[in-house]
């Protein structure tokens, strides 16, 4: 995502001396987002120090000049939502790898936008007299979350000379560390045990409280997977033949890659039905009342809808696809498996969720079932009809972008 990079390295002992050198660089974008690694020239300009003596620590400044890709057509990159690390190959009197880190701090970098990366320092102590080479070597930049890792393609011409006199510091030269490889796996978290989950009886009962579940995710955003398990509790209110759903997230499922502003993330989530019942629940939150500061944890607010019975009988709500819209992109959350948060005791209402979905701010046609999305979903009437044409109750067909469900004994789509 993140391709080519120029490089300036100022050392703090003695005057300056001034070079560029350019070197081909293949920048390879994290896995899952359908991109393909990214061939350039890296341009490099040099500040480095003419002289140092034996015992100095001089601090070394990598500057990026010129990338050799832009961002890709994929996402919009808010405000201090990069950072890149690399590492600076030391050879000559002293050899050793030094590790250069930036700050994450950039301007807004748009889709098919220049990269702007921030400077890199590091420091590095002077251990030999001789003369000491500075020369280029691997770089990764950390973008909402995933790594692009760039790695030179041919022999880099060293990019500075030091020359260091000897002085009050020790001679030996310095061993060669082991480089350090900055993509940090993500662990995927473990599932705790599943509760049990709550059964209510309706006996003039009104409010019904679940039990919170573990659920493991694995979640797909325009910048790859990510694995989370999150502690979720459906609650319910009956009111008369419905019920108000609230699906509250006990933690976070995520943190925030990137400082993103109020009133900018919005939840949803479809439940799923089970015993007694099928189909699904459509709830959603509202968007986020404050700013989120890159690394904090996301917190889903308490989601809401409605849900309408379309069986008699013990009918459970397990937490289902979770959906996270946030700066213009649209993360989907999957469980990898699932567990009964509630159970009800519930009777069936003409228009219920049986075979179809209950929804949340969607607009429910007459006796119909609606969407998420506020889409009506009414049936046909003659059942048979649809069996000898292969629709049954309860089959969703697409049609001209919008969802329709048929259902026995309605006489209009």
């Amino acid at each position: 995502m993140l391709a080519g990079a120029g490089l300036v390295l100022g050392l703090a002992a003695g005057p300056a001396q001034a070079a560029e050198v350019s070197f081909a660089t293949r920048c390879v974008p994290p896995a899952g987002v359908g991109l393909d690694p990214v061939d350039g020239t890296t341009k490099v300009e040099i500040t480095a120090p003419a002289d140092a003596k034996v015992g100095d620590e001089v601090d070394v400044v990598w500057k990026f000049t010129q990338a050799a890709s832009k961002n890709p057509n994929i996402i919009d990159l808010p405000a201090n939502s990069v950072q890149p690390t690399g590492t600076l190959k030391v050879t000559g009197a002293q050899s050793t790898d030094l590790a250069m880190t930036g700050p994450r701090e950039n301007p807004a970098i748009p889709k098919g936008g220049a990269m702007v990366l921030s400077d890199m320092k590091g420091t590095l102590k002077l251990t030999a007299a001789g003369q000491v080479t500075l020369t280029p070597g691997a770089y990764t930049v950390n973008a909402m979350g995933t790594n692009t890792v760039c790695t030179p393609t041919q022999t880099v011409p060293a990019a500075g000379t030091v020359q260091v006199a000897e002085g009050n510091g020790s001679s030996t030269p310095t061993p060669t560390s082991e480089p350090t490889d900055s993509a940090t796996p993500t662990p995927t978290g473990t599932p705790s045990p599943t509760p049990s989950p709550t059964t209510s009886s309706d006996d003039g009962q009104t409010d019904f409280t679940g039990k919170a579940v573990d659920i493991p995710y694995t979640c797909q955003s325009p910048l790859g997977e990510k694995k989370a398990t999150s502690s979720i509790q459906i609650n319910a209110k009956k009111n008369g033949g419905s019920y108000g759903i609230t699906v509250q997230f006990k933690n976070s499922p995520m943190d925030s890659p990137a400082d993103i502003p109020a009133d900018s993330v919005k939840p949803s989530m479809q439940v799923t039905l089970g015993g007694a019942d099928t189909g699904s629940v459509a709830v959603e939150g509202p968007t986020n009342s404050g700013p989120i500061k890159s690394g904090d944890p996301i917190e889903i607010p308490d989601m809401t809808g409605t849900y309408k019975p379309g069986a008699t009988g013990e009918s459970t709500l397990s937490p289902g696809v979770l959906t996270i819209e946030a700066l213009g992109t649209t993360t989907t959350c999957k469980p990898d498996s699932t567990a009964v948060s509630l159970t009800l005791t519930t009777e069936e209402q003409e228009g219920g969720a049986s075979g179809g979905s209950s929804g949340s701010g969607g607009t429910s046609g007459t006796g119909g079932s609606s969407t998420s999305g506020g889409l009506a979903a009414t049936g046909a009437d003659d059942h048979a009809a649809l069996k000898a044409l292969g629709l049954v109750a309860g089959t969703a067909v697409l049609l001209g972008g919008a969802v329709f469900t048929f259902m026995p004994g309605r006489r209009r789509l």
